[in-house]
C-alpha cells in the first residue's frame, strides 16, 4: 500500500514537469507580461513540483525550529545564516535538513528490515538516524557561526585602528567604512561591505552599524559601534575610536593569556594522575599487609 502511494506521488511529480502533460493556461502564460507582473511566476498545478515545495517548506521550517530549540539551539537560524553570508535562506536550509532526515529514516528502515535486530535497536535506528542527520547539519551552521564571530573579534582591533586613522585624516564615517570594506579581505571587510550596501539602501551609518552589531553578536563590536555613533556629536572621533581599539586589543590579550594559563594547567592533570597512582599503590601494599598481620593475631 505504501509503495503504491509513493509510486503514484512520484509519477505525478514526474509527469507534472512534462510539457505535454501539464500545459500552462493562457492566463498563466500572459501573467509575467501584465502590468506589475514581471516579478510574479505562473501559478503551479496541484501536483506540480512547485506546489510540493510550497507544502513541504512551512512544515520543514516549523519542525526544524522546534527540534533546534529541543536540542538547546536558541539562536534564530536566519541570524546565523546572515552572519556567515550564506546564500541559502531558512526555508531552503530547513527543507534540506528535512530531506536528509527522511533519507536517513528510510536507510535505517531498510537496514532494520535486512538485519532484523531486536525491537529496541530498531527503535534506536529509526529515531537516532534522522535526529543525527538533522543535528549534523545544525552543528555545521553553528560551528561556522561561532568561527565567524571569533574571526570578527580577532580582526576588530585592526579594523578599528584603520577607521581611527581614516577619521583622523579627515574622512567621513561613511567614506571610512566604504574604504575599509573595499580594501579589506577578512570577515570584517565583508560585513562592512554589507553595511555600506545597507547605507546605500537608505539606512544611516549608525543604523547600519547597529544592525551589523546585532547580527555579529560580538561584545567588543557593540562598544565600538557605540563610539562610532558619536559621529555627529564628538569633535575628535578618531581619537575615541583609537582608544577603543586599544581597549579591544587589551581584552583580546587578556583572553589569550587566560587560554594559555588554562592549557598550562591542563598539562599538569595527566602528570598529577601519573604521580598519584603509583604513590597510592605503594601506600596500599603496606597498609593491606599490616591489616593481614593484625587479623592473623
Amino acid at each position: 500500500m505504501l509503495s503504491s502511494v509513493l509510486l503514484w506521488a512520484g509519477l505525478a511529480l514526474l509527469l507534472s514537469e512534462v510539457r505535454w502533460f501539464s500545459r500552462p493556461s493562457l492566463v498563466d502564460r500572459l501573467l509575467p507580461y501584465s502590468p506589475g507582473g514581471m516579478g510574479l511566476r505562473p501559478r503551479s498545478g496541484v501536483l506540480s513540483g512547485d506546489s510540493f515545495r510550497d507544502i513541504v517548506a512551512p512544515v520543514a521550517r516549523s519542525v526544524g525550529a522546534r527540534l533546534a530549540r529541543l536540542v538547546g539551539v536558541n539562536e534564530e537560524l536566519a541570524v546565523r545564516l546572515e552572519r556567515i553570508h550564506s546564500s541559502v535562506d531558512v526555508t531552503a536550509f530547513r527543507t534540506h535538513q528535512l530531506g536528509w532526515a527522511v533519507v536517513s529514516l528510510v536507510a535505517a528502515a531498510l537496514i532494520s528490515l535486512a538485519a532484523r535486530p531486536a525491537p529496541v535497536i530498531v527503535l534506536l535506528f529509526l529515531v537516532g538516524a534522522p535526529t543525527l542527520a538533522f543535528l549534523v547539519l545544525e552543528q555545521r551552521v553553528s560551528s561556522a557561526s561561532d568561527a565567524w564571530k571569533q574571526r570578527v573579534a580577532l580582526e576588530l582591533p585592526v579594523v578599528a585602528e584603520q577607521l581611527a586613522m581614516l577619521l583622523a585624516a579627515g574622512f567621513s564615517l561613511g567614506a571610512a567604512l566604504n574604504r575599509v570594506g573595499v580594501r579589506g579581505r577578512g570577515n570584517c571587510a565583508r560585513d562592512l561591505a554589507r553595511v555600506c550596501g545597507r547605507i546605500r539602501q537608505g539606512l544611516s551609518e549608525v543604523e547600519a552599524l547597529r544592525e551589523w552589531a546585532t547580527i555579529a553578536d560580538v561584545e567588543a563590536l557593540d562598544r565600538l559601534v557605540s563610539v562610532l555613533a558619536l559621529n555627529r556629536e564628538a569633535s575628535d572621533l578618531g581619537r575615541l575610536v583609537s582608544d577603543e581599539a586599544r581597549a579591544i586589543r587589551r581584552d583580546l590579550h587578556r583572553t589569550l593569556i587566560e587560554a594559555v594559563e588554562r592549557r598550562a594547567q591542563q598539562v599538569w592533570v595527566p602528570v598529577t594522575v601519573a604521580a598519584l597512582v603509583p604513590g597510592v599503590l605503594f601506600m596500599a601494599v603496606p597498609f593491606i599487609e599490616a591489616l593481614r598481620l593484625f587479623s592473623a593475631q
